[in-house]
């Protein structure tokens, strides 16, 4: 399995893909309008061995609001990650999730945001008592917040602002 950036031939897989994981299309009209309002700080697909794609993943940019130390803060959201229905529970979405994180940090990220599965995502080091930290339109078990760097957790609390297609679905 290989990990890439998603390149513009792979959008209609990718849709697809989106479109057979989750019970309706909301994942794939999201992907589809952060994509086109340049909100992406990094979108990858996990490709097999003949190159088809057996898994995706978005990252978006969240807004820090706050002004301070916690203003310079580069902090991203991931939404959504989705596996094939019939490769699903064989790893690859973890792999693709260890995978991106390792380059969101070589990036410079410091903080990841995710509102999912509280059973799924601390085994990545996501964390809803870090979350509490952050001010925004999710909370709960749900809303799981990784520090990628030490300023990713020392320069909380934090207000933020997700990128703007999100409202639709809120």
């Amino acid at each position: 399995m290989t990990f890439r950036d998603v390149t513009p031939a792979d959008e209609s897989v990718v849709k697809d893909l989106l479109e057979a994981a989750f019970p309706s299309d909301m994942e794939a009209r999201l992907v589809h309008k952060l994509r086109h309002c340049g909100a992406l700080v990094l979108e990858q697909v996990a490709a097999d061995g003949k190159d088809n794609v057996q898994g995706h993943v978005a990252y978006s940019r969240v807004t820090p609001a706050a002004i301070g130390r916690a203003q310079g803060l580069q902090v991203a959201c991931l939404a959504p990650v989705a596996v094939w229905p019939d490769r699903q529970r064989t790893g690859i979405g973890s792999a693709l999730i260890t995978a991106s994180l390792e380059k969101l940090k070589g990036m410079g990220e410091d903080l990841v945001l995710v509102l999912g599965y509280p059973g799924y995502y601390p085994r990545f080091g996501f964390d809803p008592v870090l979350a509490r930290k952050v001010q925004g339109p999710y909370a709960g078990d749900a809303f799981m917040a990784l520090a990628l760097t030490e300023a990713g957790s020392r320069d909380l609390p934090i207000e933020v602002a997700f990128a703007t297609p999100f409202e639709e679905f809120e």
